[in-house]
């Protein structure tokens, strides 16, 4: 009788294992991918086997852990997490619009396309909920309305860094035939390759780094720039890195925030690189068990003032619940901010054509 209760427990334990196995097989999570490891140990940013930012940043704030800070937002009993009704949002027809303007489109969350001095830039796209992200990020209703069919050739791809709302295997895939380049911190392109991006795709670089382009116009230059964030797609943290990057064409320039706390950064891209057009900045998922890796409203406010951009669109909010706040909070934090600064805010529904 007990041989045949061990026998069971095996069995029982050897399918959850298979189970296990076979999920992590997902090519989402790029388990089996190779690791391009001689150029980020050359990194200055990497030492002691990880990433790092430029200042000491735990990812939990004070004395709350991670097991204690993930149970607080899950128990959270904030009803307004989420909206009651749909979202406004507009279905715009991406393929027919031209390029002979600067202008956005935003998605949701951290997801837009831009065109500057008539080139195409998507930036994190996750536009279509398949398992295994679909597990963890449920769109809010009005939220899922646009598809990778929907979008135009791209010029440029842009992504900031590996956590499942920024880099989408299942929008990626889709895209892949559509996108002419990808632009991506260290140790992203090993995830593209496993995806079946070609190396002539691809370009990636490290903090300061920069990609030119010679188009028949000017030159477009993509810098790569740093953030105060982490990285974690599975189990160990830190094996890829983070960044912001700033997109210079036909003499305008737009600078993609990515995610992160506050700190200096913002001061010093503004004394580097002087007047930016458009500054797309990450406001929302704010926490303060979290306060050193994301941005909260008191910090979007000083990055605001000291990057000083003619423009300014907030995103990272309006699609998904991954914190405590009112789902609503972030849009008129922003605009309260834009209010107090005198700054121009072009914060608009999901899928408006916005001009800049």
């Amino acid at each position: 009788m007990r041989m045949k209760t061990v026998f069971i427990i095996f069995g029982i334990l050897l399918v959850l294992f298979s189970i296990a196995l076979a999920i992590l097989a997902h090519p989402a999570f790029g388990l089996f991918r190779h690791r391009s490891t001689e150029q980020i140990h050359q990194s200055p940013n990497w030492h002691d086997g990880m990433f790092h930012n430029q200042v000491p940043t735990p990812q939990f704030t004070g004395n709350t852990n991670s097991i204690k800070a993930i149970w607080n937002m899950l128990s959270s009993r904030n009803e307004e997490r989420v909206p009651k009704d749909s979202v406004k949002s507009v279905k715009t027809d991406l393929q027919a619009l031209k390029t002979d303007s600067d202008w956005l489109v935003w998605f949701g969350h951290s997801s837009y396309l831009f065109c500057l001095g008539g080139k195409r830039f998507l930036v994190d796209p996750v536009l279509k909920p398949e398992f295994p992200s679909s597990v963890m990020l449920k769109p809010f209703a009005g939220t899922d309305i646009y598809r990778p069919d929907d979008l135009p050739d791209i010029d440029v791809l842009i992504i900031t860094h590996e956590h499942w709302d920024h880099l989408d295997y299942a929008t990626l895939r889709d895209l892949r035939p559509r996108i002419k380049h990808v632009v991506c911190p260290l140790g992203i392109a090993d995830y593209l390759r496993y995806w079946d991006f070609s190396d002539e795709q691809i370009t990636e670089l490290d903090w300061y780094q920069t990609k030119s382009f010679n188009t028949q116009v000017s030159t477009l230059n993509l810098t790569c720039l740093p953030t105060r964030h982490f990285s974690n797609r599975l189990f160990k943290r830190n094996q890829t890195l983070w960044a912001s990057f700033m997109v210079e064409n036909a003499g305008r320039k737009v600078y993609v925030g990515g995610d992160g706390g506050y700190d200096s950064r913002f001061e010093e891209i503004r004394e580097h690189f002087g007047s930016v057009d458009l500054a797309l900045l990450e406001n929302g998922q704010y926490n303060p068990n979290w306060a050193y890796i994301h941005t909260t409203p008191e910090d979007l406010d000083k990055a605001i003032s000291d990057l000083q951009a003619k423009q300014v669109f907030t995103v990272h909010h309006s699609k998904f619940a991954l914190s405590t706040h009112p789902w609503y909070e972030p849009d008129s934090i922003a605009h309260a901010i834009a209010d107090k600064q005198g700054v121009t805010l072009l914060d608009s529904p999901i899928g408006t054509i916005v001009r800049f």
